[in-house]
């Protein structure tokens, strides 16, 4: 499903010019745990994220969890935040540390509705892919005015990208 940017051979230009809009470096991102990891409940203080030991995001990671847990520190200057008092309070540690750098709202699917919802968000990139996975989470549930316009549109035969903005 995300082989567009982690290596398919099958990638084309247009997944590479998308790939450097999610890549481009941001002051501080927000996620939510299942982004983090599998994890529910109680953390397993092993687990540090899908990414290894440098995760590609090189900025404060603020995680969106009802479970604490002492902040991780990886190579690359990713520091994953775990932050137990919502959304808001997420995204406002995020724009302290970020200043003026942006942050990005890193997914998934319930964070950028609660982000949708608070209308943080100035641009995003829907990515589409040939792929039915089943049940899911539905990004936009819940949400009554979209308020965003393609802005650009690229497709491969692995993905077709869609960058929104916001209309002013």
């Amino acid at each position: 499903m995300h082989g567009w940017h982690i290596g398919d051979p099958r990638a084309t230009e247009a997944d590479k010019v998308a790939t450097e809009w999610l890549m481009r470096p941001r002051g501080a991102y927000v996620m939510g745990r299942n982004m983090f990891g599998p994890i529910r409940g109680d953390w397993d203080e092993e687990w540090t994220g899908w990414w290894g030991p440098e995760p590609p995001y090189h900025a404060p990671v603020f995680v969106l969890t009802h479970h604490g847990r002492d902040p991780i520190r990886m190579d690359g200057g990713t520091t994953f935040h775990f932050v137990t008092k919502g959304f808001d309070a997420a995204y406002s540690a995020a724009c302290e540390t970020a200043g003026e750098a942006g942050v990005d709202i890193a997914g998934g699917a319930s964070t950028v509705r609660q982000a949708l919802v608070a209308g943080v968000i100035d641009e995003f990139t829907l990515d589409i892919a040939p792929v039915l996975l089943g049940l899911g989470e539905r990004i936009f549930d819940g949400i009554e005015y979209f308020g965003f316009e393609p802005a650009e549109v690229l497709h491969s035969p692995l993905t077709t990208h869609i960058r929104y903005r916001r209309i002013h």
